[in-house]
């Protein structure tokens, strides 16, 4: 396993999932106080980047799976859970209550394992494009070590998502604001996803 290729592959991964670090840490704090969120936001990263690198090596040996024209559409994932999550924040913040009648903060909820997977894959697609040329020329070896490299930086990110999502000051603020954040962001990087690929003549 040659250091220069591990070294190439988590660069690669750094410069193309910087965001995921945001994303995280408001998953994370979204999950503050549920009991099983966090291994959930974690199961949730690996099953969605595990389906962007499976995309990614079976169109660099030819198979087309995603299509590139589908690839913008991809953006309303994270635009409905992003409307879905305001739309709740909006409700608990109107009455303090779930569905349930219980109190909001009694919740036994936190961000389920196929949210975060939707996300981190919708947000991932436009890094397929990266991938696939630089899986295509590096042949199968080094393919599998940027995967493995990947998945094992995977792990890192989870940690500084939940490092930073923990920190009293950052902590005291996404739980103050996170309800408000979250929605925004997810709302924003699916109208990013769709108006930078041109998705319904935009």
């Amino acid at each position: 396993m040659s250091a220069g290729i591990i070294g190439q592959a988590a660069g690669l991964f750094a410069v193309t999932n910087i965001d995921d670090i945001l994303l995280l840490a408001l998953f994370f704090a979204q999950g503050a106080g549920h009991r099983g969120a966090a291994t959930r936001v974690v199961a949730g990263q690996y099953l969605g980047f595990l389906g962007i690198s499976a995309v990614a090596v079976a169109a660099a040996f030819g198979a087309t799976f995603l299509p590139e024209p589908v690839l913008p559409y991809l953006g309303l994932l994270p635009l409905a859970l992003g409307i879905k999550a305001g739309l709740q924040a909006w409700k608990d913040h109107r009455d303090g209550r779930n569905g349930d009648g219980q109190p909001a903060e009694e919740r036994a909820g936190g961000p389920k394992v196929l949210e975060v997977a939707a996300v981190t894959f919708a947000n991932g697609g436009d890094n397929i494009g990266v991938y696939v040329p630089v899986f295509a020329t590096a042949g199968i070896g080094s393919m599998a070590v940027y995967v493995i490299v990947f998945l094992a930086l995977v792990a890192v990110w989870c940690v500084a998502g939940r490092f930073f999502a923990t920190r009293p000051v950052i902590a005291k603020a996404l739980s103050r604001w996170g309800h408000i954040l979250l929605p925004i962001v997810l709302a924003g990087i699916g109208l990013f996803i769709l108006i930078e690929g041109g998705a319904f003549g935009l």
